[in-house]
């Protein structure tokens, strides 16, 4: 495994991270989760990351924090990097979601019983709140880093505009800025690279992506005028939605093509999609997820595999054809 900093700070974390997005603590069980996060620790990850929210069909919020707490209780603290967040509703009253303050104390204490740990390594905003001033965001922000809740404040799906102006109000405040950005990042999803990677990078930010493999379609499995694979992902009427906007004729004919780039290479079309992100050196980590062992195993040799520039600008041909 390699390992990369968190933007211009000292931490780092693993090229490859696993999620629980999806998976542990809804459509899979604890068992799975084990199996998961043994082999990826064993494998030299070091960051996994979860969420409030996590856990498709889940009987109650932080099902997948819990799932994930009991999976890590083996292994030493201070050996991993843990990122959950808030924002997702969690109840249905008035203040059980967004980034008011009130919620994002509350939930962040939540999340430390359910994690069962003294701290967060990463504590990100889910999504951008529009009803909650952002100064208000980032003291309480900054409050739960003085207080030793969590270490480095993070966020998901925010625009640059929006993430700008948060690391602007932290100077003129004197708070901890952002430290890390989370959106979604693929080979078929490539909005980051017009304004949110450079913006990133100038600011110091990390950027940890998920849904790498374009919720799997970006393993090759889905072809055009064929049926859904049984057991798949866009098969699963629970988590189907979150694949069928990239079944499209179009999507599915360039993961055609870069799955013949991806033999020529003698790497699966996975591996190929995971080692076309990390060639971007921006990139802190890529996150990951998998319900069995062997995608882990599988999805981590990306590390290894080097892409040199005629393979780069022939899959740029493809995705940008």
């Amino acid at each position: 495994m390699n390992y990369r900093r968190i933007g211009r700070y000292g931490v780092k974390v693993s090229e490859m991270a696993l999620g629980s997005w999806l998976t542990y603590g809804g459509s899979y069980g604890q068992e799975q989760a084990d199996a998961c996060v043994k082999k990826a620790y064993d494998l030299g990850i070091n960051y996994f990351d979860t969420a409030d929210a996590y856990g498709v069909g889940q009987t109650h919020p932080g099902a997948a924090e819990e799932v994930l707490a009991k999976s890590l209780e083996d292994f030493s603290r201070s050996s991993y990097v843990l990122a959950t967040k808030t924002f997702w509703p969690v109840g249905d009253g008035p203040n059980d979601r967004g980034l008011s303050r009130k919620h994002i104390m509350e939930q962040c204490n939540a999340s430390l019983k359910r994690l069962n740990t003294d701290y967060i390594d990463i504590f990100y905003c889910h999504r951008y709140d529009p009803e909650t001033p952002v100064d208000e965001v980032m003291r309480a922000l900054d409050d739960l880093i003085h207080q030793g809740k969590i270490l480095y404040a993070g966020v998901s799906e925010w625009s640059a505009t929006q993430i700008l102006d948060a690391q602007s109000t932290a100077r003129q405040l004197n708070l901890n800025p952002i430290a890390i950005n989370q959106p979604a990042y693929n080979m078929l999803n490539r909005y980051i690279e017009k304004e949110v990677m450079s913006m990133c990078t100038r600011e110091g930010l990390g950027i940890a992506v998920f849904s790498p493999l374009a919720e799997g379609v970006l393993t090759g499995k889905y072809k055009k005028g064929q049926e859904l694979p049984k057991g798949s992902r866009a098969a699963d009427p629970k988590v189907g939605h979150f694949v069928e906007h990239y079944l499209t004729e179009e999507s599915l004919d360039k993961v055609e093509r870069i799955s013949k780039i991806a033999l020529e290479n003698n790497v699966t079309t996975a591996q190929l999609a995971l080692a076309w992100i990390l060639h971007h050196k921006e990139i802190s980590s890529v996150i990951i997820g998998a319900s069995r062992p062997e995608q882990v195993e599988e999805n981590v040799r990306a590390v290894d595999v080097a892409l040199d520039e005629p393979t780069m600008r022939t899959i740029n041909e493809v995705l940008t054809s």
